[in-house]
């Protein structure tokens, strides 16, 4: 069940929603929890690059990360990151990249799908969302996690720790969490596209040799 659903309080401003703005909002409030969540999670399977933050005011924690990344709605832009998008998704697998690789990862995976969502929080009546964004941005998914799980440095070892390897007690959680991205990625783009009345325009992945989509 999506979080809040049936929570949330009325506001005048609910009366300018359509059932399929309460619907989006409530897949932007869950894509959102689930990118803090796996914010954390690989952070703490990752902690040294906590140490390797920049210029990022002298960010040191994981809360304080993820405040960095989270506390603001809309587009992403960072002092210490050349890059947003998918592009810092790419910078943070790059083996030549000295910097928070986990930071670079999660304000990439959130920026590109924020932009998914128009940069909008959330949904009023002449809000419009695309379904293909919504089903490129779920492809990405895919290819990030392909790369994330096979993009090793020197030394035959991940770029970004996530799940469990060799003698490691069994770990799959953040492979889950994707997964439920994905997943509420393309349960959205079906909605939005019987509601536009367009079809989507799917395409044929192989992970291993496509490019991330642009949005």
């Amino acid at each position: 069940m999506l979080a809040g659903c049936g929570a949330n309080k009325f506001r005048i401003e609910n009366l300018a929603k359509t059932d399929i703005d309460v619907v989006a909002d409530a897949h932007y409030q869950e894509v959102e929890r689930i990118l803090k969540e796996l914010t954390v999670k690989i952070y703490k399977r990752n902690p040294r690059f906590l140490q390797l933050g920049g210029d990022g005011g002298g960010i040191r924690s994981i809360d304080g990360r993820v405040q960095q990344i989270f506390g603001k709605p809309g587009k992403l832009q960072f002092s210490e990151l050349s890059v947003t998008g998918v592009d810092a998704i790419e910078l943070a697998l790059d083996r030549k990249f000295g910097g928070d690789r986990v930071f670079a990862l999660m304000v990439g995976l959130t920026d590109m799908l924020r932009q998914a969502y128009g940069y909008k929080s959330e949904f009023f009546m002449f809000s419009e969302l695309s379904e293909q964004q919504l089903y490129l941005s779920a492809r990405n998914l895919e290819i990030a996690l392909w790369r994330i799980n096979t993009y090793l440095d020197e030394q035959k070892v991940p770029l970004v720790l996530t799940n469990s390897r060799n003698d490691e007690r069994h770990n799959l959680s953040y492979a889950r969490l994707f997964g439920k991205l994905i997943s509420l990625q393309d349960m959205l783009a079906i909605i939005v596209s019987g509601h536009n009345q367009r079809v989507i325009r799917t395409v044929t992945l192989n992970v291993a040799s496509v490019a991330f989509f642009p949005l």
